[in-house]
């Protein structure tokens, strides 16, 4: 009994394997392969840029593909100095909802304040409507 046992779950295993291994064939993604027809409409493969063609120092310099002016030209890449303060801060970290409920409120800064306000209101809102979704 033992052994049969031995050999379902061998199989089982097998077949996970197997059918995940399909599902990884499956879902891939795959291109058409072929020359562009003589007339066909629409865009192909043969249409994909083929590389950057702009040298390094133009790269360095602009920061290209930022123009959104018919006429205009790509802006240029200016020094730290030229650029706002409150620019570099864009990415920083910002507190959970659940770290700041371990702090007490007196001793958060204004910024973190508010940042709990909101996220506070937010969750409160939430948890409100789910309660009304379910009566």
């Amino acid at each position: 009994m033992g052994k049969d046992l031995t050999m379902n779950c061998i199989k089982s295993v097998r077949s996970i394997i197997i059918t995940k291994e399909a599902v990884r064939l499956v879902g891939c993604r795959t291109f058409a392969v072929g020359g562009k027809k003589k007339g066909s409409k629409g865009g192909g493969a043969g249409d994909a840029p083929k590389g950057s063609t702009l040298s390094k120092e133009l790269k360095s310099t602009t920061t290209v593909g930022a123009n959104i002016l018919k006429d205009g030209t790509d802006p240029k890449v200016l020094p730290d100095s030229e650029y706002p303060d409150w620019l570099w801060h864009l990415l920083d970290k910002h507190p959970a909802l659940s770290e700041l409920r371990r702090k007490t409120v007196e001793s958060l800064p204004y910024e973190d304040l508010k940042r709990f306000v909101k996220l506070d209101n937010r969750a409160r809102i939430k948890e409100n409507n789910s309660l009304k979704a379910k009566n």
